[in-house]
């Protein structure tokens, strides 16, 4: 049996920012090619997914920027893929929602978005993508407290 060799964790946050990088690359071509950015495309996906929300609401899904969320919902209510109605519960919020241009828009991009990392991805077995899932989930959510109780 191959005796295990101990990997340091500032070596393994390296190889891990790297494969990001490389993954993330990936995922913005593959909406670039459509004519979008990423940020427009990650909103337009979380109101495809979850429905009406606030800038706010889509922002806390996707962890974008307040500058950057506001710049990306006007560029996506110029292109007609989305309006602003009022917020029925808070007159000062606006509820962002997809256009019928819009949905169809984002769920062929989406389709294509998604071909492209399935594509990417299946290098990795089943057994070892679960086995990725649960110790990127393991590490995410030790990181996410650790930061917190600082």
């Amino acid at each position: 049996m191959k005796e295990s060799v101990k990997i340091s964790a500032p070596r393994l946050a390296i190889v891990l920012a790297r494969c990001w990088r490389a993954v993330s690359q990936v995922a913005e071509e593959s909406v670039r090619g459509p004519g979008m950015c990423l940020t427009d495309f990650v909103a337009l996906e979380a109101l495809l997914h979850k429905g009406p929300l606030t800038i706010t609401e889509i922002q806390d899904k996707v962890q974008l920027a307040s500058g950057s969320m506001t710049a990306a919902v006007d560029r996506l209510e110029k292109k007609g893929f989305i309006r602003r109605t009022p917020a029925l519960n808070d007159r000062r919020a606006k509820l962002v929602e997809l256009t019928a241009k819009g949905r169809s828009t984002v769920k062929a991009v989406f389709a294509h978005h998604a071909a492209v990392l399935e594509e990417t991805m299946k290098v990795l077995s089943n057994a070892e993508r679960s086995q990725l899932h649960g110790l990127l989930k393991k590490l995410g959510f030790f990181a996410a407290a650790i930061k917190h109780s600082h």
